[in-house]
């Protein structure tokens, strides 16, 4: 693992070796966040853990947000300084990551500008993982048309929006397909290059690629239900990865309810179970755990999200993290860092879910979390 990349803290790079028990949290550690009464006493507890003193220059009283900002960016330094001494092919690995938060981060600008949002102001809500040196040349197009051959000449997505998308489809209303079509293409060149380094990486990697490919042509479908998108444009949406590729996915494309999208996903074991009724999230509630970045009106807007998709949500995150804790058995492969980044994100929801509870006394939904552990 050590012949991977060069000029890492030998310190930092044990715990990343050593697996997901190297600087996350324990189930003993989560028991006494869940115990605090205070935010304060949350403060205390987390700087008892390799979290450390980071929240002690933050004056009282703290939000959520500012606990989920800090933590995410000690994340990203580590990752950021794993990125700058990395050689090849590691280095062009950890840059495929960064690809999806680079989506998620043109797609809010693109709809910024749509809307006539001041686009210096939408930066400074961007991934800090997504964001890339020519990012500021997106903040001078004055119109949609501008931004597009911007993006095209400017950043590492050119290749994405070239082969999927033209300028005329980049408006209102195809906001969400221009996402989506978007992370095809990122899911289907990242899975080729995984493929490209073989070997163990691209066996793990394959695994967790095909189940974010097949959550997103899930997600896609059930969404779709009820909305002006067609059939035909649903299914050239799916990834051609996955396991439900390509049987599973001609049967979502042609799916008119939950029901069928069911029936779909039935000849994939590890699927079936997220349309088990007789499933549940930890603690035997829901499992629900907010977006990265996304703190504000955090249990009101999940009392909101009920029905089937929210379950599957519930299920999706805690199939994720039993995929990225198993690449820890397996040595000799880069997957592993992709998997602690996923598993600290992971983290930082359950981090930031705990601490909403205690902002808002919502005691009884404390525990409904996903621990690693």
């Amino acid at each position: 693992m050590e012949a991977l990349f060069f000029n890492v803290d030998s310190g930092f790079l044990e715990g990343i070796v050593r697996g997901y028990k190297a600087g996350l949290l324990t189930q003993n550690q989560y028991n006494n966040l869940t115990q605090c009464e205070t935010i304060e006493d949350f403060r205390t507890q987390l700087s008892a853990t390799d979290y450390g003193n980071f929240l002690s220059n933050e004056p009282p009283p703290i939000s959520t947000s500012t606990i989920a900002d800090k933590a995410t960016q000690i994340l990203v330094d580590q990752f950021n300084y794993l990125r700058s001494n990395a050689v090849e092919p590691l280095a062009t690995f950890l840059d495929y990551i960064t690809y999806a938060y680079m989506i998620d981060n043109v797609i809010l600008l693109i709809t910024g500008t749509l809307h006539e949002r001041d686009t210096h102001e939408l930066i400074e809500r961007c991934h800090p993982l997504g964001v890339f040196d020519s990012m500021p040349a997106l903040c001078v197009a004055s119109n949609v048309e501008e931004l597009y051959h911007t993006v095209l000449v400017e950043t590492p997505l050119a290749n994405f929006f070239r082969d999927s998308l033209s300028a005329a489809e980049l408006d209102d209303l195809n906001i969400e397909i221009i996402r989506n079509t978007l992370y095809k293409a990122y899911f289907e060149d990242f899975h080729a290059f995984c493929q490209s380094i073989g070997g163990p990486t691209f066996d793990l990697m394959s695994r967790i690629l095909a189940f974010e490919a097949d959550r997103r042509s899930i997600n896609i479908t059930i969404n779709s239900f009820g909305t002006e998108l067609s059939k035909e444009q649903r299914a050239r949406l799916f990834p051609t990865i996955g396991k439900l590729y390509p049987e599973g996915n001609n049967l979502l494309a042609r799916a008119d309810d939950v029901e069928q999208v069911k029936a779909a996903c039935e000849g994939v074991a590890d699927y079936r179970v997220f349309f088990d009724s007789s499933s549940s999230g930890p603690g035997g509630g829901s499992s629900r755990a907010p977006p990265n970045g996304s703190t504000a009106h955090l249990l009101g807007d999940l009392d909101d999200a009920i029905g089937v998709g929210a379950e599957l949500e519930d299920r999706f995150f805690l199939h994720e993290v039993h995929l990225n804790k198993q690449v820890f058995l397996q040595q000799f492969q880069y997957a592993v860092f992709y998997s602690y980044l996923k598993l600290k994100e992971q983290e930082i929801r359950s981090l930031t879910w705990i601490a909403e509870c205690i902002a808002q006394d919502a005691r009884d939904r404390i525990h409904d979390f996903i621990p690693i552990f």
